[in-house]
């Protein structure tokens, strides 16, 4: 695997903590406000980015 695939990865699973931790935080019904709902539609933009790299350096 290589440095980018591997940067890849481990970005991914840090802004998927970051979507984890405000799971947590609207725990038990999980409504977002307008704001947390901007912030998650950012982050899941740059996680499908971080996913796009790895499917570049391993399949393609």
């Amino acid at each position: 695997m290589s440095q980018r695939a591997t940067d890849a990865l481990f970005q991914s699973l840090f802004l998927l903590t970051d979507i984890r931790v405000m799971l947590r935080e609207t725990a038990p019904l999980h409504k977002l406000d307008t704001g947390e709902k901007e912030k998650a539609e950012k982050i899941l933009s740059k996680v499908k980015r971080q996913v796009e790299i790895l499917e570049e350096e391993l399949i393609r």
